[in-house]
């Protein structure tokens, strides 16, 4: 009984928790998105990507679960929020970029099915050097922050 216990929380533990990937001399950590509700059309999609070498920028995303997805950019102008659209994300050399609520982040447009806590999402980033990397974003419950961390 405790053996299956154990083997039941580790398989709980393994979907919840976000996977790292690396492409040339950057890598991607804590990568997650969040569920939405029947209907909801975009959701944002959030890490963090280091930069181990010479600058680099995230130049685009894409993913099955969505008909696009965008590079965005999120900031307050006086009391008003402000998201955009932009060309790239710059990941400055031997430095990091975060991802995150509020800021960068990628933006999944026109989602085809409501993304599902525990599922995971696969989305493929090409950067201008570095390449392309596949990250498997787990999607956490609503109103989670972020990934857990262990």
């Amino acid at each position: 009984m405790i053996v299956l216990i154990s083997l039941s929380t580790a398989v709980f533990s393994a979907g919840a928790v976000a996977q790292n990937a690396k492409v040339g001399s950057v890598q991607i950590e804590n990568a997650y998105t969040r569920a939405t509700v029947p209907g909801q059309m975009a959701a944002g999609g959030f890490m963090k990507i280091e930069n181990k070498g010479a600058a680099d920028q995230l130049i685009s995303a894409n993913s099955p679960i969505a008909g696009e997805v965008q590079l965005h950019e999120m900031s307050m102008d006086g009391q008003v929020m402000k998201m955009r659209q932009v060309k790239d994300i710059p990941v400055p050399a031997g430095g990091a970029v975060e991802l995150k609520p509020g800021g960068m982040h990628l933006m999944f447009m026109n989602i085809k099915a409501p993304l599902t806590a525990g599922d995971t999402v696969p989305v493929k980033l090409k950067f201008a050097k570095a390449g392309e990397v596949e990250v498997k974003m787990p999607v956490n419950a609503m109103g989670n922050p972020g990934a857990m961390k262990h």
